[in-house]
């Protein structure tokens, strides 16, 4: 009776072990792993295309130029500058260094201070190792610099310092909040390019005045509309300019830009590729032919809402892009970064008494759907969101929000501290939501919770 029952017991367990290995291959089976003898065709066809799509999509977002470099070498002839600059300044403007590209060599010296950081041969050699993140050089055969093409990750990604400040490994998605792209563009000798499309909105501007206004950027900010309908400044006199924004946690998420409707992560994708890098490509948007709201786009409709160039290298990397882009996480915040016991309180207020969850709907952050509200919902003025086709902005996720240490908060950094954030909402915010009438103490709660998110 024993043995029998031991038996029983045995060939139980044997057969719950052998259903969680089935289990675990029909249904667990990562996106990496090799399809098995047990999976359908479909399954197989799903599983190869979603890594072909991850892996293009990475190179896309981290590599490729989509031909921008005629714009910014060829026409800009930025690479002029960029050839002048030694490593420190190249830092000192917020560009990284890919640690994952350089020698076990040339890291030992770095780290040890025996690299030249003032010699502008060594940003050149940085080039031809393709280590400046989101930056390619284009040499000739005498290894001169001839010109310079941009990618994706130069705005949305940074390094975890690893090496030295501004060198490490990377970190696709995150917003580069040290990089003074204005600047960068300003150094460029030749501006004309630029000056002639402003000059639909402002006939009488020069190359001195365009490059104010792009040195009045500063770091960790860029302007996308500026070329778009030519304004430069706030009616408070303050550049226009918005915080580049994270790319990480954007699966499920609607409209994805700081203002309204512009478009999905696919469309900014193409927008950004076509009418920011100024990569070749083919662009549709005939809402940009209007003169009152968008004069610089409707003055050169084949550059904008009508773009369609000769040779299309933007087009077909669209997919993987967008893929990669959506596969990025939100990442969890250090081991002791923030409060526990306070963050689990300040969830009950979030989705209790602050009414947070009206609009950032747990776990996304934003709304599912049509994630957009006018200015005068959220209690603040509407000066940017009115550059924006539908004239509201967007209801920002919120995971993530730990890695915004530099910058501030909203669209253009009007908030220092997320304290400040939530100030804003428990005083300023219009009913019917608010105000809030939050105790001090649960205000800085909801902010131990913020800065928890995503774990």
């Amino acid at each position: 009776m024993k043995k029998s029952a031991g038996r029983r017991v045995m060939l139980l367990r044997a057969s719950t072990l052998t259903v969680l290995l089935i289990a675990t291959t029909l249904i667990g089976l990562p996106a990496d792993a090799p399809p098995t003898k047990n999976s359908s065709p479909s399954d197989v066809a799903i599983l190869k295309n979603s890594q072909k799509l991850l892996n293009e999509g990475r190179r896309i977002f981290r590599f490729d130029t989509f031909g921008d470099e005629d714009f910014w070498g060829g026409t800009l002839r930025l690479h002029e500058a960029v050839a002048t600059l030694t490593p420190k300044q190249v830092l000192g403007l917020g560009l990284k260094v890919d640690a994952s590209a350089l020698s076990s060599a040339l890291i030992e010296k770095l780290k040890k201070g025996r690299v030249n950081l003032d010699d502008p041969s060594v940003t050149l050699s940085l080039l031809k190792l393709n280590a400046v993140v989101g930056a390619t050089g284009f040499f000739n055969p005498r290894g001169e610099l001839t010109s310079i093409g941009f990618q994706c990750a130069l705005c949305h990604s940074t390094v975890d310092n690893s090496v030295a400040p501004g060198v490490g490994r990377r970190l696709d998605g995150w917003a580069n909040r040290d990089l003074n792209v204005g600047a960068i563009i300003a150094s460029a000798p030749d501006l004309s390019a630029v000056v002639n499309l402003l000059k639909a909105a402002a006939p009488s501007i020069d190359e001195t005045a365009v490059r104010e206004v792009l040195n009045s950027w500063g770091p960790g900010k860029f302007d996308a509309e500026l070329l778009l309908d030519g304004k430069a400044f706030t009616p408070e006199n303050k550049p226009a300019a918005t915080l580049i924004p994270p790319a990480f946690g954007l699966a499920g998420v609607n409209q994805h830009t700081w203002t309204g409707a512009w478009g999905t992560v696919s469309y900014w994708n193409a927008f950004v590729a076509n009418l920011e890098l100024r990569g070749k490509g083919v662009f549709f948007d005939p809402r940009l032919d209007d003169a009152t709201r968008f004069p610089v786009a409707a003055a050169f409709p084949e550059l904008y809402g009508h773009k369609r160039d000769a040779v299309d290298l933007i087009t077909s990397k669209l997919p993987a892009l967008h893929y990669y882009q959506v596969s990025i996480p939100a990442p969890k915040p250090p081991a002791g970064s923030f409060d526990s016991s306070a963050a689990e309180r300040g969830h009950t207020v979030f989705s209790g008494k602050a009414k947070c969850t009206a609009c950032h709907v747990e776990p996304m952050g934003t709304e599912p759907g049509w994630n957009l509200h006018k200015a005068s919902e959220i209690g603040i003025d509407d000066f940017q969101a009115k550059r924006a086709p539908d004239e509201v902005y967007r209801t920002a996720p919120l995971a993530g929000l730990w890695t915004h240490t530099k910058g501030g908060f909203y669209h253009d950094g009007r908030f220092p501290t997320l304290l400040d954030v939530v100030r804003h909402y428990n005083n300023d915010l219009p009913a019917p939501l608010g105000p809030l009438n939050l105790t001090e103490g649960e205000m800085r709660d909801v902010v131990e919770y913020l800065k928890s998110l995503p774990d």
